[in-house]
């Protein structure tokens, strides 16, 4: 990788991959020891054995990483130091008459690239058949510890992501007032953001109610929530077995994964099938290019290990973090204005109810497809929503970017 440009706070960013990591892939692809498994083995156990050889097979023979290489590059790529960790983020600007600034925060198991697709959505939005009015200036950093930002040295970054955000928005690209989106562990940290900087977050957008919610049960379930609790309890010990082991033993399995393209494809992979809406057919979804897009980032950052991270530190969090982060609920941030778009194939569906226990949710779409990657499998879908949504927030100024200067 290679960075240039240096204009101030930020430095223009290339990905630019050395030629000696893309030969040493080749041959620990050609290297593949795989292990024995049944006759007829298919997606029961995990990752199907023949599929995942079809497509090590592709990303060997004919996956062209510097094709997507340069594809990525034609966003405008920054990193700059928030607090001491270097961010990488897209700060594409709207084709608007007044872009809506609006920071997109991924999760796991992806990056920047889950919004790919939907970036030129929100900000070209006359292109896909919408309103130039609707234009966004949109920022996607990858948390830290994902993709191109640094990793953390210290255990409970994901307490803090909140700050660099809102420090990125303000005080490095000049935003004095933005919208936040997220998923996954981008819903954990647009919540957050909104909750400790409700004078800079206007209105948030939300495709689940944060899985940290469910350790704290109400006395007065309604039969919704009943149901919604029990559907989670028969969820964890199959589909959720991998965040308890990242929540516990990150440290044995990620070895494994840095090491080994394949096993890293096989523990990846079948999240991309199990998590969408695709009747079981991945590529219904997502084509081998854009999953070994996903793959290529995390190994050639080196990232898998410190994407555990998050997990462990949120199953590990000491009394005392608890405690802050219980005192930051006492605020405003619950008047923060909430949009959710649920998705029927995610993995998490949480009643209207549940969530205005946390959120002042104003908006409540209950979306006809599209699974836990919806900005990758339905764009257009996330965007008429994410339009729609904050046009009531937006400003009849040009909101003002240093970045631009």
């Amino acid at each position: 990788m290679t960075l240039t440009l240096k204009t101030g706070k930020l430095t223009s960013f290339k990905i630019d991959v050395d030629e000696e990591v893309l030969s040493d892939l080749r041959r620990r692809l050609e290297n593949t020891r795989w292990p024995a498994h049944v006759k007829g083995a298919s997606w029961e156990a995990g990752a199907d054995p023949d599929y995942l050889k079809e497509l090590v097979d592709y990303w060997l023979r004919t996956f062209d990483w510097r094709r997507r290489e340069t594809e990525l590059n034609k966003f405008h790529h920054f990193k700059t130091d928030v607090a001491g960790t270097g961010i990488h983020f897209i700060h594409e600007r709207g084709k608007g008459p007044h872009p809506y600034p609006l920071i997109l925060t991924h999760g796991y198991p992806d990056s920047f690239y889950r919004f790919a697709k939907l970036i030129p959505q929100l900000t070209d939005p006359l292109s896909f058949g919408g309103q130039a009015e609707d234009a966004f200036d949109i920022v996607v950093p990858d948390l830290p510890g994902f993709g191109f930002s640094d990793k953390p040295t210290t255990h409970g970054m994901i307490f803090h992501v909140h700050d660099l955000w809102n420090h990125l928005m303000t005080e490095t690209l000049g935003y004095e007032k933005f919208g936040a989106h997220g998923g996954d562990w981008g819903s954990t940290v647009t919540e957050q953001l909104a909750r400790s900087h409700p004078k800079s977050v206007e209105a948030i957008h939300l495709t689940d109610v944060p899985f940290g919610h469910l350790f704290q049960k109400p006395d007065d379930p309604s039969p919704a929530e009943q149901k919604f609790f029990k559907t989670n309890e028969k969820w964890l010990p199959k589909e959720g077995a991998y965040a308890l082991i990242q929540s516990t033993l990150p440290q044995s399995l990620a070895p494994g994964l840095n090491d080994s393209p394949a096993g890293l494809a096989a523990w990846i992979v079948e999240k991309f099938r199990s998590w969408t809406d695709g009747d079981g057919n991945i590529e219904s979804r997502f084509t081998k290019d854009d999953i070994l897009t996903h793959l290529m980032i995390y190994w050639v950052t080196g990232s898998i290990g410190s994407s555990f991270l998050p997990y462990f530190d949120y199953a590990n969090a000491s009394a005392l973090t608890w405690i802050s982060e219980g005192i930051k609920t006492w605020g405003d941030s619950s008047k923060v204005p909430a949009a959710f778009a649920l998705f029927p194939k995610d993995i998490s569906h949480p009643p209207r109810e549940w969530a205005e226990r946390f959120f002042n949710v104003q908006r409540w779409t209950e979306m006809r497809r599209g699974g836990h990657f919806a900005a990758m499998e339905e764009p257009k879908l996330l965007a008429e929503d994410i339009r729609a949504w904050f046009r009531t927030f937006r400003r009849a100024h040009n909101p003002i970017s240093m970045a631009t200067k």
